[in-house]
């Protein structure tokens, strides 16, 4: 969007609706290159426009309000009255309508135009290909925005995730011991995954199991850590594009959504499928750099410790010189996640 060059990232405050029965509430607006994000306070992305498709809906009065097609999209809504984002989006629908054609033949020509070569690219772009640019130029906030639906159609399967408030405390210090500052969110289930899995977004599933038949916290930092290695040896919204097709994957591209059908047969695959077994040196490297023991989490995997040998044997972390991953509050808190 070159009409908005001296703006790499605007955000500003505003009164976000979804729909005309709804109440308003307090959301940040941000540009990006294409789009207008609308998140909560929490930074929880709550819907995604279409630059483009943005309509003003009363022009010259403030505050300025717009919607996200002129069709009103079932009368959800957004008022800002801060004047530089006022003034970015104006600026932004000024250019976009400068470079409509005006002619009806010129639109024609170019809409038959756009029809071959698309007609071109699906006959001779691999699918494959479109999947992984597609991949490669997705946005945080669409990643976290399709965990997040991918969550929901989990739940529906797994139940509500456990979320005693101490717990989720205790489980947030667990995640960030692991996995550092920038850890996602661990949620605990009381069904629908063996031991974990992930979602995009830096989402991962672990069964209450995990911190409820333990003595110790290492073994549900073990899982958390393979997961988090597994999705970063593997992107998590590749296998969801692989799953979804050509023409989900040009949606998402060009509109920055997917299909909710597809959404809910790739969670029944997601629920199905046995995880992606790891090497053992990239396992001990990951342990080893996030200075947890390994023997825990292998003897969770296999009790007898027959298939699994390596990963005791080459523990980085020897028993004597383990530190408590959490203090004994915390991990209480923990084990009663599903409980409180």
């Amino acid at each position: 969007m070159t009409a908005l060059t001296q703006f790499d990232r605007l955000e500003a405050p505003g009164l976000w609706r979804a729909s005309p029965e709804a109440q308003r509430q307090n959301v940040v607006v941000s540009i990006g290159d294409a789009t207008l994000t609308v998140t909560d306070t929490s930074e929880r992305p709550l819907s995604h426009w279409s630059l483009p498709a943005l309509v003003r809906l009363n022009p010259g009065k403030l505050p300025a309000l717009y919607a996200p097609t002129a069709e009103g999209d079932a009368g959800e809504t957004l008022e800002i009255d801060d004047r530089d984002m006022i003034a970015a989006i104006e600026k932004l629908r000024a250019a976009i309508e400068r470079g409509r054609p005006r002619s009806g033949r010129l639109r024609l020509v170019v809409t038959l135009g756009m029809v071959a070569l698309m007609g071109t690219l699906a006959l001779t772009w691999l699918p494959d290909a479109l999947v992984r640019q597609t991949v490669s130029v997705l946005p945080e906030v669409t990643r976290s925005a399709v965990g997040q639906k991918l969550l929901v159609r989990v739940r529906r399967v797994a139940g509500a995730p456990c979320a005693a408030p101490a717990g989720r405390a205790a489980m947030t210090k667990l995640a960030r011991r692991v996995l550092g500052t920038d850890a996602g969110r661990v949620v605990v289930l009381s069904a629908g995954v063996t031991h974990a899995d992930h979602l995009p977004g830096g989402i991962i599933l672990i069964n209450r199991a995990l911190v409820e038949d333990y003595e110790e916290p290492d073994v549900a930092a073990g899982f958390i850590l393979a997961e988090d290695l597994r999705a970063r040896r593997n992107d998590p919204m590749l296998a969801l594009l692989e799953h979804a097709g050509t023409l989900a994957t040009a949606k998402l591209l060009t509109t920055g959504k997917i299909a909710e059908e597809v959404l809910d047969s790739y969670a029944e695959v997601l629920l199905t499928t046995a995880p992606e077994p790891l090497p053992d040196e990239a396992l001990l490297a990951r342990f080893s750099e996030a200075g947890l023991r390994s023997t825990p989490y292998a003897f969770a995997l296999d009790q007898t410790g027959e298939t699994v040998l390596g990963l005791i044997e080459a523990d980085p972390v020897p028993v004597s010189a383990a530190e408590p991953l959490l203090p004994d509050a915390d991990w209480i808190s923990l084990q009663g996640i599903c409980t409180g």
